[in-house]
């Protein structure tokens, strides 16, 4: 009880930013909308959830106090284990999420003091996780899961290379380099693996101009041979039923190529094939999209919720849609995925921190990895939030997405392989 009286005071005092009414968490909602969630639009709402999202993990690293309030919920008999890493994990993956839109240059005036305000947190919690002196000094050495949530933290770095490295003061841009390039002692495994070291390679190769191209190559050259037709890549040289496509291998793969590109390092025509394979894929992941939101529940690491869909964020950030995908159809059906994980009774605790599970709180559907930590990747599915209010994706009237058009009855084109 004392540990809780102190977690509760700490993050009252740590946060300024107070929700409105309709974005607490309410009644598990099967499929349905909380009452008043109506009088928002689809970018106030994306935004509030985002914000809800970010708030506990960025206001307790901020102040250095990430390790003393992140809870550790885990699988059984893997709390401590989770311990040397849920952190880190929670600080690389809500960035690699909130990075699009504290980048934001047109960004709306309703939105201005709060981007200022996460902005800010979000380089003093990168601050404490990087300097040996903090006693919130982040794990990046030990075992291998860092470079997983490392490669995350540079993900972030290249989507928000302003906010995220330019501001930041020298010393603490040479301890962002330092904790990077001290993952190269972490020996990835032969999978989407690859990709966590490349793009860390990348992020350095962008913002000290010296980054392992081999590291980076491999990763490509891999990945082109595990590439199995239809816009889908294998996990290493099997294919998985699961979202890791998504989760990191498309939206990893792209930005490391497109580093190279900027570099002059990688021929163009690769990332023209990368996009073209992405364009399919996004079109298989919003045909996945149910009428109501929900999702075909296979494979790993579904306690990531809407997490599972940040290709096609990614893609819709990007404005790389394919022709017959318009962007406030995926608008809508990205706004149903989010409410669906994200709204129902048991997804925060009473401190607003994520708890496991893909709707509601289900601690069974998290395996030996996963941890509290782990769950903030859900972030990545508002990437769009890059993206000013007056861009097609945010502009165009809400849509039925492919699913809600096909089991409504209405009148839809066949789906065709690339």
């Amino acid at each position: 009880m004392k540990r809780r009286a102190f977690v509760a005071s700490t993050l009252t005092g740590l946060s300024a930013y107070t929700l409105p009414a309709w974005a607490s968490n309410g009644p598990a909602l099967g499929g349905g909308a909380l009452p008043s969630v109506a009088k928002a639009t689809d970018r106030e709402y994306w935004l509030e959830m985002l914000l809800r999202l970010a708030e506990p993990v960025l206001a307790a690293g901020a102040q250095g106090q990430l390790k003393a309030l992140l809870p550790i919920e885990a699988a059984p008999g893997q709390q401590e284990e989770r311990r040397k890493v849920s952190h880190l994990e929670a600080l690389g993956r809500t960035l690699a999420g909130l990075a699009p839109w504290l980048e934001l240059t047109e960004v709306p005036r309703t939105e201005q003091a709060r981007q200022l305000r996460y902005a800010g947190l979000a380089r003093q919690a990168i601050g404490h996780a990087t300097n040996p002196q903090s006693r919130d000094f982040l794990n990046f050495t030990q075992g291998g899961q860092p470079v997983v949530d490392a490669a995350f933290l540079a993900h972030s770095l290249l989507r928000a290379p302003t906010q995220l490295w330019e501001k930041l003061p020298p010393a603490t841009q040479q301890q962002v380099v330092q904790a990077l390039q001290s993952t190269r002692v972490i020996k990835p495994g032969y999978s989407n693996w690859l990709l966590f070291s490349a793009i860390i390679e990348a992020a350095l190769l962008k913002f000290t101009g010296s980054g392992d191209l081999m590291r980076m190559d491999y990763a490509i050259k891999e990945h082109q041979t595990w590439y199995k037709g239809d816009g889908t890549y294998g996990d290493g040289p099997d294919f998985h039923w699961d979202y890791y496509n998504s989760y990191v291998i498309q939206p990893m793969l792209l930005d490391v190529v497109s580093t190279l590109v900027a570099a002059g390092k990688e021929n163009k025509d690769l990332l023209a094939q990368l996009w073209a394979r992405a364009q399919r894929y996004a079109t298989v992941q919003e045909r996945l999209i149910g009428p109501e939101g929900s999702f075909a529940a296979f494979g790993r690491s579904l306690a990531y919720r809407c997490g599972a869909f940040q290709h096609l964020a990614h893609v819709a950030l990007h404005q790389q849609l394919p022709p017959d995908l318009p962007p406030g159809q995926v608008r809508s059906a990205l706004t149903a995925v989010i409410r669906r994980t994200l709204e129902p009774k048991g997804t925060f605790d009473s401190m607003g921190w994520l708890q496991i599970g893909l709707c509601g709180h289900q601690p069974s559907i998290g395996e030996r990895y996963i941890s509290t930590g782990s769950l903030y990747l859900c972030t990545t599915a508002f990437l769009p939030l890059g993206l000013p209010p007056t861009a097609a994706f945010w502009a165009q009237p809400p849509q039925d997405w492919t699913a809600r058009q096909i089991w409504s009855g209405q009148d839809v084109k066949p789906d065709h392989a690339l």
